[in-house]
């Protein structure tokens, strides 16, 4: 690993302090990178309507983002155990298979929504009045689909090497432009929506050259290697088996969005899918800093997992829950004592933060549990579980949430408290399974190496 940082030796919890500090710091700033936009656009002429086409327009940008999950969540767990196991070369073989994918998944995925992203939009949950937003914004965000997946995907190798500051800086550079570009182009450009745009692919893009720059530079272990950058079937099929769970985990909150889009615009009308735009940019703020932690803590379990340093894995797992637990119980209470004070830092119309401020009560009522059940599912996927850790993304959102945003209207009068309902039921369940699920592993496959 990087020379200052032994994951192997080095005291966990101030391994854990100096790996998932930047990493934390690094999702803060991802969360104002990911709704700085609909901070500025709540703040236009319609930014009621304009947000509520930005939220339609959303689960595309999930989707797109997922994929690159798919490849940097799948790999860097590879990674670090074949450095583990003293084998850099494997470790570097799988760092650029993982590069080319990200390459031709951003060619597809361009062309794909270029083409249809239209009927998708209607399909998402758009509205007469909120199509030509959603179409603005995303139009010119899907240019920009390639430097989302080399800055997002690539930065997790560069975590997973032990770099934590430096996968940070990418973050923060592309924040800080992307925070200055936006005002420019939407107010003084009089861009609108399409400069909220073209500041975000601005910003990824130079985050993506300084992801480049790094893993071809003299710092870097593993380095993007002309001999290796051809595709090798075995090493594909181990990033998406694993990958697979991030995939499916990101790519099913836009399946999420979707469901509550059309059902809270059947029951609530634009207003309230105005609402969710601004309680799943809430969401971000809440669970991407407990991501954060964990993807700090992903390393040292793979890491060590790798070395068979039981004792390691299972240390790091216990501080890494229970600091995820105690961090999203504490927003869950700010949340129901004062909801009022995050909807107005998107959007102070008066009617908009009513009906905002009394739904997050009901849809964040489970929060509290989540970090349960993130700490869980990272490490099953830090430990090359893919099987387990597809299941649980699997259960909170497809086999839980969206039967739950159809069905509990058909039995509650009203329909919009009933599809906030399906939340924090999904999220109670779903924790309380996980935890469940990984206390069984624990015993057959932790507990009894740990003690030989």
């Amino acid at each position: 690993m990087n020379s200052s940082t032994n994951l192997g030796s080095d005291n966990i919890l101030k391994l854990l302090v100096k790996l998932s500090t930047p990493a934390i710091i690094a999702q803060l700033i991802n969360v104002l990178y990911n709704i700085v936009d609909r901070i500025f656009i709540g703040k236009m002429e319609n930014g009621e309507l304009a947000m509520a086409g930005v939220g339609v327009a959303f689960p595309i940008i999930l989707i797109i983002n997922s994929f690159s999950a798919l490849v940097g969540m799948g790999g860097a767990p590879l990674v670090a155990m074949k450095m583990g196991e003293k084998d850099n070369d494997s470790a570097e073989k799988i760092m650029n298979n993982g590069f080319m994918m990200l390459l031709v998944i951003a060619f597809f995925l361009t062309i794909f929504f270029l083409l249809f992203k239209e009927p998708i939009l209607w399909a998402f949950g758009a509205s007469n009045q909120t199509i030509n937003y959603a179409l603005d914004y995303i139009g010119l965000y899907i240019l920009g689909t390639i430097f989302v997946q080399i800055s997002l995907g690539m930065n997790s190798f560069i975590n997973t090497q032990g770099f934590a500051k430096t996968g940070m800086l990418t973050v923060t550079i592309g924040a800080i432009t992307n925070i200055v570009l936006d005002p420019i182009f939407i107010f003084v450009l009089d861009m609108g929506v399409r400069g909220a745009a073209l500041a975000t692919i601005t910003s990824q893009a130079i985050s993506a050259i300084w992801v480049i720059i790094f893993l071809t530079g003299k710092k870097t272990i593993l380095k993007i290697n002309k001999k290796y950058l051809r595709f090798d079937k075995e090493i594909i099929k181990s990033i998406s088996t694993l990958g697979i769970a991030p995939f499916v985990m990101q790519s099913t909150e836009s399946l999420v969005l979707i469901s509550l889009n059309n059902q809270l615009l059947k029951y609530g009308g634009d207003l309230a899918v105005g609402a969710m735009t601004i309680m799943s940019s809430i969401m971000q703020i809440i669970l991407l800093p407990s991501m954060g932690f964990t993807q700090g803590a992903q390393p040292i379990i793979s890491y060590n997992f790798g070395a068979k340093n039981f004792k390691r894995v299972s240390e790091t797992f216990k501080y890494c829950t229970l600091i995820c637990f105690l961090y999203t119980t504490l927003m869950c209470i700010s949340l129901m004592i004062v909801p009022e004070v995050f909807v107005k830092i998107f959007n102070n119309d008066k009617e908009l933060v009513a009906i905002t401020s009394d739904a997050i009560k009901v849809y964040f009522a489970g929060i509290f549990l989540f970090g349960l059940q993130v700490s869980c599912q990272t490490t099953f996927l830090a430990l090359g579980r893919a099987k387990i850790s597809l299941f649980l993304a699997l259960l909170r959102k497809i086999i839980l949430l969206i039967p739950l945003v159809f069905i509990l209207p058909m039995f509650i009068k009203d329909g919009f408290f009933a599809v906030l309902l399906a939340e924090p039921i999904a999220d109670i369940v779903s924790a309380l399974v996980s935890a469940t699920l990984f206390y069984s592993f624990y015993k057959k496959n932790l507990k009894n190496n740990e003690n030989a």
